[in-house]
């Protein structure tokens, strides 16, 4: 959930008159630096699949908005903080790219939306009910923890683990009898979290260990980590495959195949184009996501 890469900031550039009059010259766009900083992309990509994993559940109307509307307050502050607690970090560094390191927004600014998003996010998930808000403020809490200190430590894949594993559970305690997830769901969800962080992490290593950050993925280094990608998101496919205790269809077979063919590629290939392992378990991921939503209704224990 945490801590993607954004786009180039905006920048002030104020020139004077020989008149001492001043001419108008560029003036940072608040706004749109402001939206820079919360990490759009991830931000856009986790409230969609988590509103589209509602509507594969059975939500209503009303409830899936209410997923919807918690799962992006809740990243919206997720983005913001990591901004915000990375602004000197960022500036030491040079990051001139990254919109509070920039200065085209302040950190007070930015700290001043993520609390603000925060405080939306609670009543947000408790609307889903009491049991099901919890679940998510949990998870949204662990990804708090990540860009407040935790990101440095060899605990660094944990809030990631909490906080993708919260999301299916969020969507089905909302739903009528507030059922649990099926045992399986969770745990498929908390390792496509754990392969997002490695991923997520894979093109910063140097330049982390260079800044002190030593995370879990810092620590196993970049061909190692560039190597395991693919695993826990395999793992994440064996489990929404087989998990339901059925016998696969011949579309379950199908995705473990391609997963399982994804993977061994990567890791055959890695060596040769180190790109590859990163491609190959995107491309996983999307086979997971689409396990995960293709299975529906079926995410509940009941």
């Amino acid at each position: 959930m945490p801590a993607f890469r954004d786009g180039p900031a905006y920048h002030r550039s104020v020139t004077t008159s020989r008149s001492s009059n001043p001419r108008p010259g560029p003036v940072p766009r608040a706004a749109p630096a402001l939206l820079l900083a919360c990490h759009p992309l991830p931000t856009a990509a986790v409230t969609v699949l988590v509103t589209a994993l509602a509507v594969a559940s059975g939500r209503d109307a009303a409830g899936c908005v209410l997923v919807a509307a918690a799962v992006l307050t809740g990243q919206l502050s997720v983005g913001w903080c990591n901004d915000a607690v990375d602004a000197a970090r960022d500036a030491a560094a040079g990051r001139t790219d990254k919109p509070v390191a920039g200065g085209a927004v302040s950190g007070r600014a930015v700290w001043a939306a993520a609390f603000t998003a925060l405080a939306l996010c609670v009543p947000l998930s408790l609307a889903s009910g009491p049991v099901a808000g919890a679940v998510h403020l949990t998870g949204v809490a662990a990804a708090w923890a990540y860009d407040l200190g935790l990101k440095a430590t060899v605990l660094s894949w944990l809030p990631y683990a909490v906080g993708f594993g919260s999301l299916p559970a969020f969507v089905t305690l909302g739903l009528p009898g507030h059922p649990w997830p099926a045992w399986w769901v969770v745990p498929a969800a908390a390792l496509l979290g754990c392969g997002a962080h490695l991923a997520n992490v894979l093109p910063d290593i140097p330049a982390d260990l260079a800044g002190g950050i030593r995370g879990w993925p810092q620590r196993l280094g970049a061909a190692r980590v560039r190597t395991l990608i693919p695993v826990p998101l395999l793992a994440a496919t064996v489990l929404l495959v087989l998990g339901p205790g059925e016998p696969p269809g011949p579309g379950g077979w199908a995705a473990l195949a391609v997963a399982g063919a994804l993977t061994a590629g990567g890791l055959a290939l890695g060596r040769g184009s180190p790109r590859v392992p990163f491609v190959a378990a995107i491309a996983v991921a999307a086979v997971d996501v689409a396990l995960l939503l293709a299975d529906g209704t079926a995410l509940t224990a009941a």
